[in-house]
């Protein structure tokens, strides 16, 4: 009976219940990667296929066929249909097939974080966490899901009205290629949460975990349709962002990609979130516990291989303790274990392309010409087995002698590089922390309460981490200030972002008329 009414069951586990044999270099993925009315999904057509490699081995993984015009309209149809049926739900109806998904990816954590791995190059110790969030997420709007209400407003003569939070329709979201899996569910939870279905475009370099999630959505008991996959890169996008029956865009990427999506859904009129890059500063005070700064600038600049875009890669260190600092860093960067990202001892794995390997190692020999100095790394690095001699490795790099007119401390770089600058005054460091553009993330090590929340209030961005740095609970909000975008994913403040407000007027007397 099982496996005649759910062949879909079937298929989500034979990939991922291969992952326990599965090594580095071995996985092929041949399964299809598209996803709608409660299925995986044949392209249409494979003739533009565009190959997906293996960060760690620079082997190809797999081929992504990008969706067309009748694929993505195929599954927005589907989606849509799903919505009618989701969001008569009641929310505690919804919540329990939410719990139930949640529990699904925690029963199979170690699987998917192993394919998230193969796929995006992090090591697995990371992935295992991103795998974590990601169902804490899920579980986090489940409890929210009950929640959802209107208000009821006494008016003057017996009258009153009432307000209904309602769903948006089908949201898109398209993903970005550090976090594949964590992402999907960042948006997909507080969504569908409130009533929504989602259509989801992973990054055309790792299409491989969304899909996953949308099988386990389906197992877990949702309409068909109510979480699809689409693949693609930026023609599949603009698609998602100009179809009449898509209500809301949440788009994480950069900038210049983000200014696109919010122009393409203007047409439309259509609601956006936008997280999109950072160029952070973590300010780091004389009176600070060292070693703890120390490790939070590695956790600021070394995660996931530093593609990370909350990064605190701007560290302005008070002078008197600048020496101790740079020699400490410098210690535990050159101690960073690289290789093989399967092995639980490796720290640092592979870059998601060759591309993005060449344009970091570039921002690493231009920092040089402009006088930069490296302590450390900055190379390709060549682990020792052979099978990854032709993945995307350099060593992590710590850079001195760098000024805040230097290309390194201007542009977001997205690789393993640290830009550490001296400073003298709290004042002289809140300015040069706060002139850019961007505005995710920031980050200050001090002892002195005063200090530490002064310094948070002044700081221009969406996040002010005191005394640590890249924690991501799910229970708070995160997003940007300036040109980092605007919205807000996880905390209770993120329902505003996936509802909408309805007002009920109830007259209980005559009319009263002008006319």
């Amino acid at each position: 009976y099982f496996l005649r009414f759910h062949p879909v069951v079937k298929m989500a586990q034979s990939l991922l219940n291969s992952m326990p044999q599965a090594t580095t270099g071995t996985v092929v993925v041949t399964d299809h990667l598209n996803f709608w009315d409660g299925k995986r999904v044949k392209p249409t057509q494979e003739t533009n296929s565009e190959p997906v490699f293996e960060p760690a081995t620079g082997r190809v993984l797999c081929q992504m066929v990008p969706c067309g015009a009748e694929e993505v309209d195929e599954a927005i149809k589907s989606a849509h249909a799903a919505y009618l049926k989701w969001s008569k739900m009641a929310g505690m109806e919804r919540a329990r097939v939410m719990l139930e998904a949640a529990r699904i990816i925690r029963e199979r954590k170690e699987k998917i974080a192993k394919l998230e791995v193969i796929n995006n190059g992090k090591t697995i110790t990371e992935a295992l966490v991103d795998i974590d969030i990601a169902w804490q997420c899920i579980e986090y709007y489940a409890g929210l899901a009950g929640t959802l209400a209107g208000q009821h407003i006494q008016l003057p003569g017996g009258a009153f009205a009432y307000t209904r939070r309602e769903p948006l329709g089908v949201c898109v979201g398209i993903g970005a290629w550090n976090y594949p899996f964590q992402i999907a569910s960042w948006k997909s939870a507080p969504a569908l949460a409130c009533g929504n279905a989602m259509v989801f475009k992973p990054s055309p370099m790792t299409p491989v975990t969304a899909v996953i999630l949308a099988e386990i959505y389906k197992e877990a008991g949702v309409p068909d349709g109510l979480f699809c996959v689409v693949q693609g890169g930026a023609e599949t996008g603009t698609l998602l962002c100009h179809h009449p029956m898509v209500a809301k865009v949440s788009f994480t990427g950069s900038v210049p990609t983000g200014k696109k999506i919010m122009e393409m859904s203007s047409k439309g009129v259509k609601q956006v979130t936008l997280e999109l890059g950072g160029k952070s500063p973590l300010i780091i005070f004389k009176d600070c516990e060292l070693q703890n700064a120390v490790k939070g600038a590695l956790m600021a600049n070394f995660l996931t291989q530093g593609q990370v875009c909350c990064n605190g890669t701007r560290v302005y260190v008070q002078r008197e303790i600048m020496p101790q600092f740079l020699e400490e860093v410098v210690k535990r960067t050159k101690a960073i274990t690289l290789g093989d990202p399967l092995l639980d001892g490796t720290r640092m794995g592979a870059l998601i392309s060759k591309p993005q390997l060449e344009k970091v190692l570039g921002f690493v020999s231009q920092a040089k010409k402009e006088g930069a100095r490296v302590l450390c790394g900055g190379e390709p690095f060549s682990p020792s087995d052979p099978k990854l001699k032709g993945g995307y490795f350099m060593s992590p790099c710590v850079l001195d002698n760098c000024n805040d007119d230097m290309t390194c401390v201007k542009e977001e770089i997205f690789g393993p590089v640290m830009s550490v600058m001296p400073f003298d005054t709290e004042e002289e460091v809140i300015k040069r922390a706060n002139n850019t553009t961007f505005g995710l993330a920031s980050g200050v090590f001090t002892r002195d309460i005063s200090r530490a929340h002064r310094v948070a209030e002044n700081l221009e961005a969406g996040t002010c981490f005191i005394n640590n740095y890249n924690i991501s609970p799910v229970e708070v909000p995160f997003g940007g200030y300036k040109m980092s975008g605007f919205g807000r994913e996880n905390g209770q403040v993120t329902i505003e972002y996936y509802s909408q407000l309805k007002t009920v007027v109830v007259e209980m007397g005559d009319v009263e008329s002008l006319f």
